[in-house]
Formats: structure tokens, sequence, C-alpha cells
């Protein structure tokens, strides 16, 4: 879709990691928090960010609703490049070793701010800690995304804590229906603004939605990876 944001959401580009060359393909809201320290204490839950101070989203029209994903190394192929980073949350070493991946798996991982890895452990990337391994992939707080939970938005639009379900889908790319299966799943999630996009970048009426691990090869081809124009959301 793309990408608009995700988003406008690569995000200024820059990290302690490095890509192997590879040319990024359009970001998303960022997945890790300003410092990994927050890892250290214990976690909290998706409920507990839903502050009292966050206020109820009135019904409203006219959002831009871009999903993001997590990138999964089985379904990517082809040459690979190497990627060095932290290879755990709060390094002393942020030049290390990562192994190497598909380059089309590594530009997933930049694009959409994680990758689950043949391991079963996640790669995950943002702006401004570059690459790492993980256990999970995480929200701007450092907590674990929820799949048809989290969502991201600018804090100038959308504070943490405020809940919504989309009433309406609007519209896909160019002008088209989205898919109903699509569109039924992602209004039947009720949605936690726990993720920030990138200081800047976002915008107005425009916020992420998570769905969980791709599923298949060629998932940028298919219903799921969508970005709805003229949604409509409203208070849950």
């Amino acid at each position: 879709m793309r990408r608009l944001l995700i988003f406008l959401l690569a995000l200024s580009l820059g990290g302690c990691g490095t890509d192997g060359g590879v040319t990024p393909a359009a970001p998303v809201p960022q997945q890790s928090p300003a410092s990994l320290k927050v890892w250290t204490v214990p976690s909290i839950s998706a409920a507990a960010l839903a502050s009292p101070a966050a206020p109820a989203l009135p019904t409203s029209a006219g959002w831009s609703v871009t999903v993001y994903y997590t990138a999964v190394q089985k379904f990517h192929h082809g040459d690979k490049v190497k990627v060095t980073g932290c290879p755990e949350p709060g390094c002393d070493d942020d030049n290390a070793d990562l192994g190497s991946y598909p380059q089309d798996f590594v530009r997933a991982v930049k694009a959409e701010g994680s990758g689950r890895i043949a391991t079963g452990r996640y790669l995950n990337w943002s702006f401004d800690l570059g690459y790492w391994l993980d256990t999970a992939t995480r929200d701007s707080t450092g907590q674990p995304l929820e799949p048809f939970v989290s969502a991201a938005a600018d804090p100038g639009e959308l504070r943490r804590g405020t809940r919504f379900t989309i009433a309406g889908c609007g519209t896909a790319t160019a002008g088209a229906a989205p898919s109903a299966t699509v569109c039924a799943a992602l209004r039947a999630a009720k949605w936690l603004v726990t993720d920030d996009f990138t200081p800047g970048l976002g915008g107005s009426r425009e916020i992420g939605v998570y769905i969980g691990p791709e599923t298949g090869p060629g998932f940028t081809g298919s219903d799921w990876y969508v970005t709805l124009r003229g949604a409509t959301l409203q208070p849950s």
C-alpha cells in the first residue's frame, strides 16, 4: 500500500544496527522503548495502560487505518544479508553479529518493526535502536504487541490508553471495497492504543493496527496487507 505511512511510518531511519545495505520498505510504528531499561521492570498488562486520563474517542469518520504485522523468516527466501545489532535487549555491544537472513525478510523487519526467525526468537528493529534479538515483538513501551488489540497512533492525535473499535472500514486501495473477511475481523477487534508512531510522523487521523505474524508467502500481496481510507472509529 503504500506505504504512505508505514507511515510515512521509515521513519527518519537511523539506528545502532546495520541492515547490510538493504533499502528499507516504507516504515511503521516504532516498536521499542526510548530506553531498553524499561524491560527490566515487571510486565504491565494492556489493561493497566488504559489510563483514566485518556479521553473517550468520539465516533468519527475520515480515519486512515493501516495494518502492521510480524514478518516470518520461513516465508522468505533468496540472497542473505548479514545483520548486526544487539544480541539481547539492553546489551552493551550494539554491533554484534545477529546472523544472516533473506534480504526480503530483513526489508520486512525494517518496514514492520519485527520478524520471527527460525529459532523462534524475534529480530526487532526501531529507528532509534537499530536491530536486536528478543523473545517478543514490542510496542513503544517495551510491552509485547497483542494481535487484534495493539494499535499505534501519534500521541498528539490519540493518547495512549484510548480504546476504540472500527465501526466502518471505508475503502481500500484505489477506492475499492476491502475484503469482507478482513473488514469483519478488524471491526470485531477491540483496539487499545499502546504504541506510538515515531515523533512527528504518523499524522492527523492516521492509526496503525497490529494483526500478528504473516501467514504465508506473498503476504504483502494478500487482502490483509491493507490501508483503509475514510474509516469510522468509535469508542469501545
